[in-house]
């Protein structure tokens, strides 16, 4: 059955187009992870991020996200991450400026304008993070100059203006150039073309883990037995994912009768779905950038560099750490895009109402206790999935090498990119890949005279 319903993609000439079209550009994009910045060795560059995995820190995020590019010097060094971050500003700047708030409530024109804004401060963050780049690069190659130890060759050979000026232009337009592929995937292609570009770079990291368990295997520094329950249990943890990132409190909502014109519309019974992770993936990435910080920084302030080293020394410090970061920005985040008010008010304005519950103010007080307390096992919920690759590690004794943000991301972005799959094949009377929903006509769809 399920076998049916995949060849059922094939059948139908658009999606098949879509989906040809989507590999067609993530696979331009994977060719570009290896076009390497100008005047950066690359050889050099991965021995430098090899030893910069005992220590972690933002570097590490920021290679996670690119799919591996930055531990080459790619154009792509900088992946989609500015975009992102361009995205999440917009977003919390709609909250507190009223221009933008009214753009949000605009309709189609408006979202347009927000991206156009979206875009500009994605030039803008990914120009400032090229500085930073190209002059951290400039600082190894000067220490690697002086020391003579640690790097075999020096990563970056001179340090001039036009070595900056050529990494800024370089990362900047690749920058651009996947923002432009994640648009024409999100349009002519199948799921959110953003989505799918971080999805792609986090998956292409996969051969390379299987590789490093297989040498851990073989030189018995982890046996076989593990190995089948670390791969148990990860299709047990995708599995919990799966099932709540679909799961959702529904709110019943009743509608009462309604007269237009000279008909009468009978009263409705419905409900407002309210999901159980509603802040998605932003708060583990929040968090894990600021516990990334102290690590990055440590060079320059001493203080930082005491904390980090509490943090690196103590599992369980930076584990809860994490945890309670995760659970605040759960909070926090949530706060910012979900308002009880405006839920209450569009409700009201329908002729709806929560049975037992008063429109207005009650409305809105009712869903904020509902929302409070959804969101606590949803924050619940993300640490406990972010946390298990550490104590994993703890156990086992090698470093996970997929962290819970970046399942989080793969499992969600791929039950975005199979829920829109299935919505094309059910719209054409193609059973979808749950199962069939209905008849399924074979030959020429037909058309309703």
């Amino acid at each position: 059955m399920a076998l049916n319903a995949f060849t059922n993609i094939f059948r139908v000439a658009e999606l098949r187009t879509r989906l040809l079209y989507t590999i067609f550009i993530l696979a331009v994009y994977r060719i570009g992870i290896f076009v390497t910045t100008p005047g950066v060795d690359r050889a050099a560059m991965a021995s430098f991020m090899e030893s910069q995995k005992k220590s972690g820190g933002l570097v590490l995020l920021f290679n996670l996200f690119s799919g591996g590019a930055l531990e080459q010097m790619s154009i792509f060094g900088l992946g989609i991450m500015p975009y992102v971050s361009s995205s999440i500003i917009m977003q919390l700047l709609a909250v507190v400026v009223p221009t933008l708030e009214r753009l949000q409530k605009e309709g189609a024109a408006g979202r347009q304008k927000l991206n156009q804004y979206t875009r500009y401060g994605t030039i803008v963050l990914s120009t400032i993070q090229g500085i930073g780049i190209a002059r951290y690069l400039a600082s190894i190659g000067r220490s690697a100059t002086q020391r003579r130890t640690g790097l075999d060759q020096i990563v970056v050979p001179d340090d001039t203006v036009w070595f900056t000026a050529m990494t800024v232009i370089s990362l900047t337009a690749g920058t651009a150039f996947i923002m432009w592929l994640g648009e024409r995937i999100t349009e002519r292609g199948i799921g959110n073309g953003i989505s799918l570009i971080i999805f792609a770079g986090i998956v292409a990291r996969v051969p390379s883990a299987v590789r490093q368990l297989y040498e851990l295997t073989s030189t018995e520094v982890v046996s076989i037995g593990y190995v089948v329950a670390l791969i148990f249990f990860i299709l047990f943890v995708i599995g919990v994912v799966v099932y709540i990132e679909r799961g959702m409190r529904r709110l019943p909502v009743q509608y009462a009768k309604r007269v237009a014109g000279r008909s009468m519309f009978a009263g409705q019974a419905t409900y407002f779905p309210m999901k159980v992770n509603t802040s998605g993936v932003i708060p583990p990435i929040f968090a894990g950038a600021l516990l990334s910080f102290p690590t990055t920084l440590s060079n320059w302030f001493p203080f930082l560099g005491r904390l980090n080293h509490a943090l690196d020394s103590n599992a369980w410090l930076y584990n809860g750490a994490f945890v309670l970061l995760i659970i605040f920005f759960s909070y926090f985040y949530t706060a910012l895009t979900f308002r009880p008010d405006d839920v209450a008010d569009n409700i009201k304005k329908q002729g709806g109402y929560i049975p037992g519950i008063r429109p207005g103010r009650q409305t809105a007080d009712f869903i904020e206790r509902v929302l409070n307390r959804i969101t606590f096992c949803g924050g619940v919920y993300l640490a406990t999935i972010c946390v298990i690759p550490s104590v994993i590690t703890n156990i086992m004794g090698f470093r996970f090498p997929f962290g819970g943000t970046a399942l989080l991301i793969v499992v969600g972005v791929a039950l975005d990119t199979v829920q829109q799959i299935e919505g094309h094949l059910i719209s054409r009377n193609y059973e979808g890949f749950a199962g069939p929903r209905g008849p399924r006509i074979r030959g020429r769809l037909r058309v309703a005279a």
